[in-house]
């Protein structure tokens, strides 16, 4: 009997772990696509390329389209999907909505990829590498993107609504809103650093430039005020600003150094250096910009790694705002 108890113990065991190798091997890997679609990654790029050449806001969207994919449901392109008699958008999020863009563009370069190699190639991995082909665009650093992603077949406005950050969010939260996610508060503070390219809509800064509070600085808030009237309606409140007044085209450090001088555009930019515990990080970026690109493209990798559907799971979409 003894021995019996242990054969199937032994069994299970034998069983746990060629399960867990197969999860294993599941996992992203930057070669996914060598032999299935060897031209992936260059039928992706030059769309990219040429979309953020016509248009340079586009590669600050493209990033942050990522990072609003990997906050809902892990990076599933979730973001993507239209609203539909089972799926309830997340693009109609209070953080997404009439704000988040760069659709057109993953619509183009998933039409291009499956021209190449159809029903091969997920929208997830398109908006991942997108991202990294946006950043270097504008002189940004590149990553190896880790590819194998399959893209969801839901998605969640509530999860979005409730996980991704706001404008108005004090560090505090901002750091438990990335931890949740796996991220520390130097990923935090690093991928802030996107906001060294894109632009703000006046309505999500109107409130600071117009405060008289002591965290900006005067002459900032009265330039931006002349961009952004205290009036609130719907002209007034789409009005842009870059979110860096420097270098707003390109990717560079000048965002942090911004911050020292009390210049952050949204509030939850200018939280990181306002006394808290990640003044010291935002001074190490201020001071070198070679580390914050090297710790930009890490925490780039990491954010992409964020709950992937692999394997088995999910699908490959053929159209990314909708389920085949």
């Amino acid at each position: 009997m003894a021995h019996r108890i242990s054969s199937i113990t032994a069994g299970f065991i034998v069983t746990t772990l060629v399960l867990f190798a197969s999860i294993c091997d599941a996992q992203l890997s930057s070669s996914f696509y060598d032999s299935t679609c060897p031209n992936a990654l260059t039928t992706i790029r030059t769309v990219i390329r040429s979309a953020v050449s016509k248009e340079r806001r586009m590669a600050a969207s493209l990033i942050r389209l990522h990072f609003h994919d990997c906050f809902v449901q892990g990076c599933d392109a979730s973001i993507l999907l239209d609203d539909s008699s089972s799926i309830e958008s997340e693009k109609t999020a209070p953080q997404n909505f009439n704000s988040v863009r760069g659709f057109n563009v993953i619509d183009q370069a998933k039409s291009e990829v499956e021209k190449v190699c159809p029903g091969v190639v997920s929208c997830a991995d398109i908006v991942a590498v997108a991202a990294r082909d946006a950043s270097f665009a504008v002189g940004g650093p590149s990553w190896t993107v880790k590819l194998g992603r399959r893209d969801s077949t839901t998605a969640s406005k509530s999860e979005a609504t409730s996980d991704l950050p706001l404008f108005t969010d004090d560090l505090n939260t901002l750091i438990s809103r990335f931890s949740k996610k796996g991220l520390t508060a130097r990923d935090m503070v690093t991928l802030s650093g996107a906001h060294t390219i894109g632009q703000a809509q006046c309505f999500t800064f109107r409130g600071r430039i117009y405060n008289n509070a002591s965290d900006i600085d005067a002459g900032f808030a009265s330039a931006r005020r002349r961009g952004c009237p205290s009036l609130s309606n719907n002209d007034n409140d789409k009005k842009l600003a870059a979110l860096d007044l420097v270098t707003p085209n390109s990717f560079d450090n000048n965002y942090f150094k911004n911050l020292i001088q009390k210049k952050g555009l949204l509030q939850s930019d200018q939280v990181l250096f306002s006394g808290g515990s990640t003044d010291s990080i935002v001074s190490e970026y201020s001071k070198n910009p070679t580390t914050f690109k090297s710790d930009f493209a890490a925490a780039m990798i990491k954010m992409g790694d964020i709950e992937p559907l692999t394997g088995s799971a999910g699908i490959i979409r053929k159209i990314c705002s909708s389920i085949n």
